[in-house]
């Protein structure tokens, strides 16, 4: 089992220096790595890529910006990992980025304080298209990932972390940590989920996930939901992951939810193994690790669950 805290390097995102959150004046804001063009703007960066292929280069700084990718391929890529911050702006009233080219690649870069009026505010929409996220984090937002459905085409979570995300508060439902609609796979790994502000930490129509050695820590959360929630149904694994119930839920009924909503994808194939999972210290009531409505599961593998955990329930 994994220790929660060693997942990924949170420490040292948290203790990045001041300085790193000032822009440079030495260097452009974002360079073209091919051409070494240089940008203040993100949008200008992007729009030189246009429908080729291409990585930016993010220098240090606290950027009030965002930029649409409607095409092409781009990595975005802080020059420091940790210390490049996207704060507060969107475009579109979506996100600081939104993604509907052929696919994007973020790596090492910052999201926070995303909020907009249909409570959907995100770091990064996806609308079409492959997603890579490594090293990242998301936090203090409405939502940290949020995507539209492309079943021919795959997400990628690596070593990020996502903390006071999602909130119930708009009338369309509730927000996310992430959000996934009706892709191909949705792969997460490494990564952390923490302090939720309401609604899953994962919400996930994808027809395959694999989610493995991640830590979900909802012990701090506040009127939080299911830790992994599967609406539609899903196929493939979640592996080796330590989970944490806290006191305050808006449904405490269940870690992890199958199919609850629809039976889009099969579930016959789901694998739920190596987990450890327990109630925060303190917290005292009767709760299911996983609910399942597809008829699909008969059963989980082996877990490590605490107190007051029933292994399975068919609803």
């Amino acid at each position: 089992m994994i220790a929660p805290f060693a997942i990924l390097g949170v420490a040292a995102l948290v203790a990045l220096p001041a300085a790193t959150l000032t822009a440079q004046d030495s260097e452009s804001a974002f360079t073209v790595v091919a051409t070494g063009q240089g940008f203040e703007r993100l949008q200008d960066a992007v729009n030189a890529i246009g429908d080729g292929e291409g990585a930016i280069a993010i220098a240090p700084g606290r950027y009030g910006q965002c930029a649409v990718q409607e095409r092409g391929q781009i990595s975005y890529l802080a020059s420091e990992p940790g210390s490049a911050v996207f704060d507060t702006v969107t475009c579109e009233g979506k996100a600081a980025l939104v993604l509907r080219g052929r696919g994007a690649e973020v790596s090492g870069l910052i999201f926070q304080n995303m909020k907009v009026p249909d409570f959907n505010g995100a770091g990064i929409r996806l609308e079409q298209g492959n997603l890579t996220v490594v090293d990242s984090w998301f936090r203090d937002s409405q939502q940290g990932i949020l995507t539209a459905g492309d079943m021919a085409s795959r997400i990628v979570i690596d070593r990020s972390t996502f903390t006071r995300l999602g909130t119930c508060e708009g009338g369309g439902g509730c927000a996310h940590s992430v959000y996934t609609g009706s892709y191909g796979h949705l792969r997460i790994t490494r990564s952390r989920f923490e302090e939720g502000a309401g609604g899953h930490y994962v919400k996930s129509r994808a027809a395959q996930v694999d989610i493995a050695s991640s830590s979900f820590d909802d012990s701090h959360g506040n009127n939080t939901n299911y830790m992994i929630d599967l609406p539609a149904g899903a196929s493939g694994q979640i592996l080796n992951n330590w989970f944490v119930q806290g006191q305050s839920k808006e449904n405490y009924s269940a870690f992890i939810a199958v199919g609850a909503e629809a039976r889009e994808h099969s579930s016959a194939g789901l694998t739920v193994v190596g987990n450890d999972a327990r109630l925060a210290t303190g917290v005292d009531r009767n709760t299911v690790f996983v609910a399942d409505w597809s008829g699909e599961l008969s059963g989980i593998g082996e877990n490590a669950l605490g107190r007051g955990l029933t292994p399975f329930e068919e609803r």
